[in-house]
């Protein structure tokens, strides 16, 4: 049991499955590290350990395993509905809004064996890249606790970073899955949008429409598990249950030397650190030595710039759908006054936070032009290799946010500026695994994209997978071991 903290929740479950240890015993491990140990960090921070004890003897229990899951200790961002667990997305004035129904996420979950153990902190109102809200307070990073964890899902990427919980889920629109997974240096995958159902990821407490851009997704220790997360949580919701079916391709290579990747190091749009860029073209030079067909120069055939603007267009006017009407009313004064040329990101922000519905679908059809040259591209690349993030992860701040700047390369850029390398395959609806690529020279985590064609997840998990024997994957955080 000693070293059940960081095995793998594939290996988790073979081994209760095999009965060499009980679920009972798994879920009291788990659950004396999170009483040990996230103080600090602050990650699990709506516990449920009754409940999972109960569970988790029922799993022992039973005379057949139920599931790939069975009985394996799990924990789930705090935006999913648990019945009987509140759902606040850090709101103070959601601390009763106590769902009766889980979200299919957390079902399927379920359905596959796991022991739910609680929910994990996110971002206030989810759209941040750090962790804090007035409700359950700051997460700090298993790293460098003066550090974020990433955000929104960064209660998923810390407690998994921590060896609190064998498995995650999360949530993506700017990155929610991915720079967690980056800032901690665990996995993450943000699935090409509508694979997953998104009922009762959400403040509702009836379920509501699916959100434009939105993906619910696996964040794990492992490519592996990613994979097998994957399966259980793809699936339509009720609504589209009776009709819906999904056949995503399955990885037809087996070795690094037969991916044709291409790599994006950097961009004048959102400069990234050095030691980022130079990880990303080291890896390349990785791959090519193995005998991959590799290019730092291949593109898609798409005007970067235009495609960010498009996806911010996307992004705030789902964002405005949740503002108050003061907040609308001011971006809607600032908009008419803006010159209509003016192509800032304050200025992009603001008219689509007020885009009529004919201005929406002019957004989507830029959107769909984007989808289109996505898929030519990856008729002749496999994987395209980039950054997530700018940065590693950097001090708590808690400024507002139009004060806010990231420190690239000694020059202060602009907080969210660092969207656009989220924002270049969200729009268009790609699948993306964020993989661990190492440490910086400051000892802290560096995770980058591996991004496919859309519907071909299972492809850059599979090949994070493959590379992970060549670079290493996760690694334990010191203290945490």
């Amino acid at each position: 049991m000693e070293d059940l903290a960081f095995r793998s929740a594939t290996d988790v479950a073979e081994r209760i499955r095999r009965r060499e240890i009980g679920s009972l015993e798994a879920v009291d491990y788990f659950v004396d590290r999170i009483e040990r140990l996230d103080g600090s960090v602050n990650a699990a921070v709506v516990r449920d350990f009754d409940r999972a004890r109960d569970a988790a003897r029922e799993a022992d229990n039973a005379a057949e395993p139920v599931g790939p899951l069975h009985g394996v200790p799990v924990t789930v961002k705090e935006g999913y509905h648990v019945a009987g667990l509140p759902t606040t997305f850090g709101y103070p004035a959601l601390v009763d809004n106590t769902p009766d129904w889980d979200a299919d996420c957390v079902a399927r979950y379920k359905a596959a064996g796991a022991v739910l153990l609680g929910k994990t902190n996110m971002a206030y109102a989810g759209a941040d890249f750090q962790t804090y809200n007035q409700v359950y307070g700051t997460t700090s990073n298993p790293w460098d606790l003066e550090r974020i964890p990433g955000g929104s899902s960064g209660g998923s990427s810390a407690a998994l970073a921590a060896g609190l919980t064998p498995l995650e889920v999360g949530s993506d629109i700017g990155g929610s899955i991915r720079n967690p997974a980056h800032f901690c240096g665990v996995y993450g995958h943000k699935p090409t949008f509508g694979i997953v159902s998104q009922a009762g990821h959400s403040t509702m407490l009836s379920p509501g429409p699916a959100t434009d851009l939105v993906v619910c997704g696996p964040m794990a220790r492992s490519a592996a598990d990613l994979s097998l997360a994957l399966d259980i949580l793809v699936g339509p919701s009720s609504l589209d249950a009776a009709g819906w079916r999904l056949d995503l391709p399955h990885p037809t290579k087996t070795r690094l030397r037969d991916y044709r990747v291409a790599v994006w190091a950097d961009d004048a749009n959102a400069p990234v650190d050095c030691e980022i860029a130079e990880r990303a073209a080291s890896i390349g030079e990785t791959l090519a030595k193995l005998g991959a067909r590799v290019s730092d120069s291949a593109r898609p055939a798409i005007d970067a710039r235009r495609g960010y603007e498009t996806y911010l267009e996307l992004l705030h006017s789902v964002m405005a759908a949740g503002v108050g009407r003061g907040e609308y009313e001011k971006n809607q004064r600032y908009a008419a006054a803006t010159d209509p040329e003016d192509r800032s990101d304050r200025a992009i922000m603001s008219r689509s936070m007020v885009l009529s519905h004919a201005g929406w679908l002019g957004a989507n059809g830029r959107r769909e032009a984007l989808r289109h040259a996505w898929r030519e591209f990856f008729e002749d690349w496999d994987i395209l290799i980039c950054p997530q993030m700018a940065v590693t992860a950097f001090p708590h701040d808690h400024a507002p946010f139009n004060t806010r700047t990231v420190l690239v390369n000694g020059e202060e850029q602009p907080y969210f500026q660092q969207l656009f390398w989220s924002g270049l395959v969200t729009a268009p609806y790609l699948p993306s695994t964020v993989f661990p690529a190492g440490l910086s020279n400051e000892g802290l985590p560096i995770g980058l994209q591996a991004v496919g064609s859309a519907y071909h997840d299972h492809v850059p998990i599979d090949f994070s997978r493959l590379l992970a024997q060549e670079i290493g994957g996760f690694r334990i955080p010191p203290g945490y071991e």
